[in-house]
């Protein structure tokens, strides 16, 4: 499978067939909650001023949007502004550091995703923080998906169809990404991984010039949100052939998943509230309580479900284990696609 390489940040070194050292499961989780167990009077008092929210991606994008929505339900259960910040660049590196250096005192968090949390570290082998060292997992808030799309010229009407495709003419068939170790690039790279097919890959700058692609025909296939395709579905111009996540979305319920051809396949897109590490234990379960009950309500619930999303909620605990299991998920993908930033 080809690949392309991108620019990296000043500082970051690209991660290219090095190998690097992971943390297992056990070492992991302990890491993301690393919390002050007796809490301070500044923790008592919390929260006594307004909190920022980091969003390490651009505005008007779905991780931008889902942050102003849930910090909107969030703050009056909270009694406290919540100001959302965009830091975008460098694949999300530059706002979890920025997250990664705060004071851990609860004033300063990030609506961390897949990418800058659990890709990145296979992407850099010496990112400016360490995300099992230096975070604190708070709460898993939503999962969006995606999906694998071909243009309506392709002779295919199913994955089954896709794959036999493949398989005939293999390396013939190239797929558009937004980018080399992308979220889109490294979906379509699992799901030939786990189809035992050999695809090409073509990144672009942007989904957008990738959907262009498709519907030019310069490639036959695409891992795209699932909203930004739906118009063209409904359109004809795209044929959807699987959902990414492990359960049918209710945007398109028509629409089979990837997993119902390839069991086991699941590539969610989700978001979560980290903190710096340390952060008290008692402003952690403030935060955790405050968003699981702004995620419980049916205005929120809707405004998320007009984004696609589904919302999580639950326990730090549960959030850091989903982490800890989603960093060597992605590493592999990584590793086999040869996936670089350079």
């Amino acid at each position: 499978m080809s690949c392309s390489s991108v620019h990296a940040p000043a500082g970051v070194r690209p991660a290219s067939r090095q190998r690097h050292r992971r943390r297992g499961l056990a070492m992991a989780v302990p890491g993301l909650l690393a919390l002050a167990v007796a809490p301070s009077a500044s923790a008592q008092t919390w929260p006594a001023r307004p909190i920022r929210l980091i969003v390490p991606l651009a505005a008007s994008g779905t991780g931008d949007t889902l942050a102003r929505d849930v910090a909107q339900a969030m703050e009056p259960l909270l009694a406290v502004p919540i100001t959302v910040e965009n830091r975008a660049g460098a694949n999300g590196i530059l706002g979890m550091e920025l997250v990664a250096k705060a004071p851990a005192d609860g004033y300063t968090l990030v609506m961390g995703g897949v990418g800058p949390v659990a890709i990145n570290p296979s992407l850099y082998p010496k990112l400016p923080f360490n995300i099992e060292r230096d975070f604190s997992a708070i709460v898993q808030v939503a999962d969006t998906t995606s999906v694998l799309v071909v243009p309506a010229a392709l002779p295919v009407k199913t994955l089954k169809d896709l794959i036999a495709l493949a398989k005939k003419r293999p390396g013939e068939l190239f797929y558009s990404s937004s980018g080399s170790g992308s979220t889109p690039h490294l979906n379509a790279a699992l799901f030939a991984t786990m189809a035992g097919i050999e695809i090409q890959h073509v990144p672009y700058k942007g989904s957008t010039p990738g959907r262009m692609a498709l519907l030019g025909g310069e490639v036959s296939l695409m891992v795209d949100g699932l909203l930004p395709s739906l118009p063209f579905i409904e359109s004809g111009r795209f044929r959807a052939l699987g959902i990414t996540s492990a359960a049918r979305s209710p945007a398109a319920p028509q629409i089979a998943t990837i997993a119902e051809t390839l069991p086991g396949y699941q590539a969610d897109i989700w978001y979560g509230l980290l903190g710096p590490a340390g952060t008290p234990r008692e402003v952690v379960d403030r935060i955790n309580a405050a968003a699981n009950k702004a995620l419980a309500s049916p205005e929120l619930r809707a405004r998320l479900a007009r984004l696609g999303a589904t919302v999580a909620g639950g326990t730090p605990e549960a959030f850091a284990r989903h982490i800890a299991r989603e960093i060597p998920k992605w590493a592999k993908v990584v590793k086999a696609t040869g996936a670089r930033i350079d």
